[in-house]
């Protein structure tokens, strides 16, 4: 049995994804539990944003790995997350505020199976 994801994203934010791709070339996300902005997935060109020992893997979307602090991960172990976009600009560093539209997360809890069958969070500093 195939292992269930932790994240996934929408088509929308492949598209997007896709097209910061052929500027940037490889990319990362990284999702902390900061104020305002810093809640937002942030989206950046692979090994730029600075990884820490208080880091976890927790998947990878569309080619891009996906990490996110542990503390914020133990508030969202449980819930499944969609990386999707919305219109309008943030206020980071994330590579799609340019084009006018931002990253944003949809969760929802695990169903009892998926709970049971998670593929594995690994630390930052093993992938």
């Amino acid at each position: 049995m195939e292992k269930a994801t932790r994240v996934a994203l929408t088509p929308e934010a492949a598209e997007v994804i896709e097209e910061l791709r052929d500027q940037h070339g490889e990319l990362m996300f990284h999702q902390s539990g900061g104020c305002c902005d810093g809640s937002s997935p942030m989206c950046f060109p692979k090994g730029e944003f600075k990884l820490g020992s208080s880091d976890v893997w927790i998947g990878n979307i569309y080619g891009c790995d996906f990490y996110m602090s542990s503390d914020q991960f133990e508030y969202w172990k449980h819930t499944h997350l969609t990386v999707g976009i919305t219109e309008g600009r943030g206020a980071s560093f994330s590579l799609e505020i340019p084009m006018g539209v931002r990253f944003i997360i949809h969760s929802r809890l695990f169903t009892e199976e998926e709970s049971q069958n998670l593929e594995e969070v690994r630390p930052a500093e093993e992938t």
